[in-house]
């Protein structure tokens, strides 16, 4: 794996990242976890409320390079870290998206987190 991190690919393990810390930044959400001595891992996560398979691996693409870039240095040892997409993320520019992720990872260092979300309400229907 290029710059010594691994990669997060089974569902399980982004499910019991969610309970980890939540940091929001306009551009993205980074959740991250003790991973139990696994070393530095990532992962990405896009839903289709971001747009088209095009929009969606483009923003893969740029937080696969974003996290490349910042995790070695500034990543949690021995954490899992997970990125997902937000609305505009895609349209962000990439210098501001890197100090995004270097401020929300020095927070999560500090063990510093947003609020947990509560569980989901469902929505109404429309009339």
């Amino acid at each position: 794996m290029p710059h010594g991190l691994s990669v997060i690919r089974k569902r399980s393990d982004f499910l019991a990242a969610n309970k980890g810390l939540r940091n929001a930044r306009p551009g993205f959400v980074l959740l991250t976890r003790p991973n139990e001595g696994l070393g530095k891992r990532y992962g990405i996560t896009v839903t289709k409320k971001i747009g088209n398979a095009v929009v969606r691996n483009r923003m893969k693409r740029r937080f696969r390079e974003l996290l490349w870039a910042g995790l070695p240095e500034f990543g949690l040892p021995d954490h899992d870290h997970i990125l997902i997409g937000r609305e505009g993320g895609v349209e962000r520019d990439f210098a501001m998206l890197a100090e995004e992720l270097a401020a929300a990872l020095e927070r999560a260092r500090d063990g510093k987190g947003d609020r947990p979300r509560g569980p989901r309400r469902p929505r109404s229907p429309r009339a």
